[in-house]
């Protein structure tokens, strides 16, 4: 293992090279500006290939043609560029589009600032571009994960041929830190259905179009039941301490290093206080968050760094068996290991 010291935007770089990326496409934002810089340098000197594209429309449909082409691609924004990606993520869903996108959130909505904040979530876990699609989100919170969700995002992309998404934030992004990168890289394999043009594949068909009635209905049957098993086999989730807890923070992204910091405060103090760290937030933990409230969870406190956006779905995985609350700072505010302790605090009626 090589280690360097490194922001996690770079870390996301170098993890797609060692993951066999072969083009990116894309333009600097803040806070993912790193992301661009670095594969401007690094693609080409490793015969990859780097492409500054005229847009952000531009960047995430070049993503559709070599993804349709059997090659590894990726692209990468912030809140705004995602939001005019999102009718080329749609379609890159419906043509069943192996690709990875990251997302470092930035403050919004509209132009916002460049502070860390999660208010994508909606957006990228629900689906912000039109039709009954998901994308598989990964959800790092460490320079190391940013490397490692991306080159486990490529494999999931060809494994489930869906879009990956690594939602991410401004902090996570900026950060550095030491970074373990793996000395074997991988390769793309080829892709039978791809359109290489060769004659084996001069049949093969990429298209997210269906005129029939029918037809489409099929197509978007197929593809939630393959949502169903992704559902059923690629949920990751971290925890910390919520062997004995009464109250659960439910976290990811920045706010789950903040989570963790008060729960060792809490359970300094004597308090039985947990941390469940989603990893993917599609698919989401929703059995685990039932299986912790049967076993005598009292609370569940959902941190984020939005208006309540993850809250929604621990509450709809739940359905009333467990109360639920929400902490939440916006516009780039993030909030203190003792602010939440503070919030924890109150909910379980102790005071220091």
């Amino acid at each position: 293992m090589a280690k360097e010291l490194v922001k996690g935007n770079v870390a996301i770089v170098k993890g797609a090279l060692l993951a066999g990326c072969e083009l990116y496409f894309g333009s600097p934002i803040t806070p993912a500006s790193e992301i661009a810089e670095t594969a401007s340098l690094l693609f080409p000197k490793l015969g990859r290939t780097f492409i500054q594209a005229e847009s952000e429309v531009a960047a995430i449909n070049m993503v559709y043609g070599a993804a349709g082409a059997g090659v590894r691609c990726m692209t990468a924004s912030s809140g705004p560029g995602l939001s005019l990606k999102q009718e080329g993520i749609s379609y890159c869903a419906g043509a069943e589009l192996p690709c990875v996108i990251a997302d470092i959130m930035r403050g919004g909505p509209g132009l916002g600032n460049i502070g860390p904040e999660q208010g994508d979530y909606t957006q990228m876990v629900h689906g912000g571009g039109h039709g009954n699609y998901k994308l598989i989100v990964l959800a790092p919170n460490s320079g190391q994960e940013m490397c490692d969700f991306t080159m486990k995002g490529f494999e999931l992309a060809d494994k489930w041929r869906i879009p990956v998404v690594l939602l991410t934030d401004g902090f996570t992004g900026q950060m550095m830190e030491q970074v373990d990168f793996p000395d074997i890289p991988v390769r793309g394999i080829r892709k039978d259905w791809g359109v290489y043009a060769d004659k084996e594949s001069r049949h093969n068909l990429i298209t997210s179009i269906y005129l029939s009635h029918a037809d489409l209905e099929k197509h978007n049957q197929k593809l939630q039941n393959k949502y169903a098993d992704i559902e059923n086999t690629e949920v990751m989730i971290d925890e910390f301490h919520t062997e004995n807890a009464e109250i659960i923070l439910v976290a990811y992204g920045i706010s789950s290093r903040i989570c963790r910091t008060a729960v060792e405060i809490c359970r300094e103090k004597g308090q039985k206080i947990g941390l469940l760290r989603p990893q993917t937030l599609f698919p989401f933990p929703a059995k685990r968050l039932n299986e912790l409230a049967d076993r005598g969870v009292k609370c569940f406190l959902t941190v984020e760094c939005s208006n309540g956006q993850m809250v929604k779905d621990v509450r709809l995985a739940l359905n009333g068996k467990t109360p639920v609350e929400f902490y939440g700072r916006m516009g780039g505010e993030v909030p203190s290991a003792e602010d939440i302790v503070e919030k924890v605090e109150s909910l379980s009626g102790v005071r220091s």
